[in-house]
């Protein structure tokens, strides 16, 4: 096999583990070819297994570009999400398994440092043992093994519910949608948790709550003045999205809103949206998979 045809053949993997470890779609995609550029000035001799070669170059540019984002991370304002992504576009190649996509995942990821984040991906998610985990992060196996069971005692205690997509979970959003155009709050009431809570990524770049809104009162009045600004050029579309079933808004040819829709138990537990513009371009720009338009009834 040539060696861009090898390069190809790990660009989902590569793409899948930069984009957990950074939750930027455009920043992965930074790091995927930065690690083409140095695969391309290696001889190949020096080469002796490109998927291990370029998994380590891969995770040290995203250890390094983590250390640099610390103070930016910090300084964040509001409430940071990231950046949503089709879950197609960096599912799993290994297991099947989208939990790892889910925003309430890559939130709690973000309280790890970014080694105790690299061994918990590696190991959990991509199925790495700690002997080649050890070579990329440049650590030995028994410091692995502890940052690995540190990372997953922290997510366990704190690691949300998660229910991938079903055709009962897109009934709950069509009824989410009547209700909201309707103005119905009795409705509302019955598909969200009592205890829902919302979110909301703006990045200081456009109006949105900087803080989380919880329970049916604050959510339910936030949620009728969104849907409240909708025009004849507004457009809804149900996509899965970080795992997820997520609509997408659109106001002509701009993407203005991704609503990711955590559901547990046939009830709507959190809502996240990502309105930072910055944040919509890689998804406006992607590929779209088939979606379902939902409209508006009118209130």
């Amino acid at each position: 096999m040539q060696p861009l045809d090898q390069f190809e053949a790990y660009r989902p993997l590569m793409f899948s583990i930069a984009y957990r470890m950074l939750g930027s779609a455009m920043e992965a995609e930074d790091m995927v070819q930065e690690a083409f550029l140095r695969y391309e000035n290696v001889h190949d001799k020096d080469i002796q297994s490109p998927k291990a070669y370029l998994t380590t170059i891969v995770t040290r540019l995203c250890l390094d570009q983590l250390k640099s984002a610390k103070t930016q991370r910090e300084q964040y304002v509001g409430t940071w999400l990231p950046e949503p992504i089709f879950t197609e576009q960096a599912a799993n190649p290994e297991p099947d398994e989208n939990e790892s996509l889910s925003m309430a995942f890559m939130v709690l990821l973000e309280n790890l440092s970014p080694v105790e984040r690299a061994v918990f991906l590696l190991r959990e998610v991509f199925d790495y043992d700690y002997a080649a985990i050890a070579k990329i992060v440049n650590k030995n196996e028994a410091n692995c093994r502890r940052y690995y069971h540190l990372a997953k005692q922290y997510l366990v205690e704190r690691r949300p519910r998660f229910e991938p997509s079903s055709a009962e979970q897109i009934k709950l959003v069509h009824r989410f949608m009547q209700a909201v155009g309707e103005g119905d709050i009795d409705s509302l009431t019955t598909v969200l948790a009592q205890d829902i809570v919302m979110y909301a990524d703006g990045g200081g770049k456009v109006p949105a709550a900087r803080i989380p809104q919880q329970g049916h009162d604050a959510v339910i009045r936030l949620l009728l003045g969104i849907f409240r600004l909708a025009t004849a050029e507004t457009r809804f579309e149900l996509h899965d999205v970080n795992g997820s079933l997520s609509l997408i808004v659109w106001e002509g040819d701009v993407l203005m809103l991704v609503m990711n829709f955590e559901i547990v138990d046939n009830q709507i537990t959190c809502i996240r949206n990502v309105v930072n513009p910055d944040k919509l371009i890689y998804l406006a720009h992607s590929d779209l998979p088939p979606a379902e338009t939902i409209d508006l009834p009118p209130n």
